[in-house]
């Protein structure tokens, strides 16, 4: 096998990986549907959205209209549109957490039915534009599979230091909870021990005031 044939192996198996989505929304005739993505510091999004009418819609040769709006997760806006029946957003994370994208039906929308969203959502090396860059750079099909490999590699590199560091934090809030934990057990039984000391000695006590020992 050539080493151009094994750099197309490597490249498949690579991008089966890929954070890449296309979802189906389907969309009531009232209400709001939202979907998000949990996406760390500086990654690439990039997403289409198009409005898919049924038959009814068909006929009437008109496709209802939509509200669309992404949100990061400190609430900062980083798309908004209203009356469109298809549009693309892409922007950098700044913050890591979970990215939302909100639609919502229009109230004039002809028909009382709902539709189907269709959304091509993306993210990191998915998001890249490899055909732009390779006729920008002028790299050669092999160059190309290499870089597309190196970006992948440090995008799970990334990855996987994300994870290493959330498991890090998860770790840490467990040893708290479990010190704050023991230290309420053995505070719970210091009071119990003492309740108990002073229900001895107030039977004592009474006892021995009523003769009774």
């Amino acid at each position: 096998m050539k080493l151009a044939e094994v750099l197309k192996v490597l490249l498949v198996a690579a991008m089966v990986m890929t954070t890449a989505k296309a979802i189906w929304l389907e969309m009531p005739a009232t209400g709001i549907k939202c979907v998000y993505e949990e996406i760390h510091n500086n990654v690439v999004v990039l997403a289409d959205y198009a409005v898919i009418g049924d038959e009814e819609h068909a006929q009437a040769n008109i496709l209802p209209t939509i509200s669309v709006k992404v949100t990061s997760p400190f609430g900062n806006n980083l798309h908004h549109e209203e009356n469109v029946t298809y549009g693309q957003f892409a922007f950098t994370t700044t913050e890591a957490g979970n990215y939302m994208a909100c639609f919502r039906m229009n109230s004039h929308a002809p028909g009382s039915k709902g539709v189907t969203i269709g959304i091509d959502w993306k993210t990191g090396i998915a998001a890249k534009d490899w055909d732009s860059i390779a006729r920008k750079e002028k790299i050669k099909d092999v160059e190309l599979v290499l870089m597309i490999l190196q970006d992948r590699v440090q995008a799970i590199h990334e990855k996987l230091v994300n994870l290493k560091k959330r498991e890090e934090e998860m770790r840490e809030v467990s040893e708290k909870t479990n010190a704050e934990v023991a230290w309420f057990s053995i505070l719970s039984l210091s009071v119990c021990i003492l309740a108990a000391a002073m229900q001895v000695w107030y039977l004592k006590r009474f006892f021995r005031k009523k003769k009774l020992i």
